[in-house]
């Protein structure tokens, strides 16, 4: 009965130690996943580890070939194009739901969301980018406060997972565009046309958001 308790526990945990490390590009996009080096790595078994890697086969992180085994998925613009436009639909109809049903609640945790935000450094290396692990905590909940008034969690489980999928784009995007880009106006703008209620400049501040690092993400060297 312990072993069988046991098993789930572990396939859940390397699940989410293995999903973070390929979002957060340990596994480079398009490198392959070594049994043996994966689990030398995580110190765990195989029948946990091939259960994991199946899970993030099907969220599309990872990719799976009988004669080649595992790899980290590629990232390619027709991706990104696929992730963008998914984004773009799925979060204006989640906004467009959720100021129909905003409230007093609401609108104090969006605003305490993007007040932590506003004072978190984007890196932190002053001078150059370095991953601020403060600052992608307090990012992804500015950005789901902002949807979660739609009172929909089918919906706002399809927002995250896309958020996901954008996230190694957008590590690629801020690398290029630290010191060029001050993503705090963007945020500052969308924040300000939901608590205005507007709807229609809400949205198109959004896209745009979200166009402005995918243009980045593409961009070479």
């Amino acid at each position: 009965m312990l072993d069988a308790d046991i098993a789930p526990s572990m396939t859940v945990q390397i699940y989410e130690r293995l999903r973070a490390d390929l979002l957060d590009g340990l596994w480079p996009p398009g490198q392959k996943l070594l049994m043996h080096r994966l689990r030398q790595h995580y110190a765990i078994g195989a029948s946990p580890l091939r259960e994991a890697l199946s899970r993030l086969v099907a969220e599309g992180l990872a990719v799976h070939n009988d004669q080649r085994g595992f790899a980290a998925a590629a990232v390619s613009a027709d991706e990104l194009e696929d992730i963008l436009r998914n984004r773009v639909a799925l979060e204006s109809l989640a906004l467009e739901q959720g100021l129909a049903r905003r409230g007093p609640q609401w609108e104090e945790e969006l605003l305490i969301a993007f007040h932590r935000l506003s004072r978190t450094p984007r890196s932190v290396d002053e001078d150059s980018y370095e991953e601020n692990p403060v600052w992608e905590r307090q990012h992804r909940a500015f950005h789901f406060a902002l949807l979660s008034a739609c009172g929909s969690p089918t919906l706002m489980g399809f927002c995250e997972q896309l958020y996901d999928r954008a996230y190694r784009y957008r590590q690629l995007a801020a690398r290029k565009a630290y010191k060029r880009r001050n993503e705090l106006d963007e945020h500052r703008a969308i924040f300000e046309a939901v608590m205005a209620g507007d709807l229609d400049a809400a949205k198109a501040l959004l896209a745009r958001h979200y166009e402005r690092t995918a243009a980045l993400s593409g961009q070479q060297g």
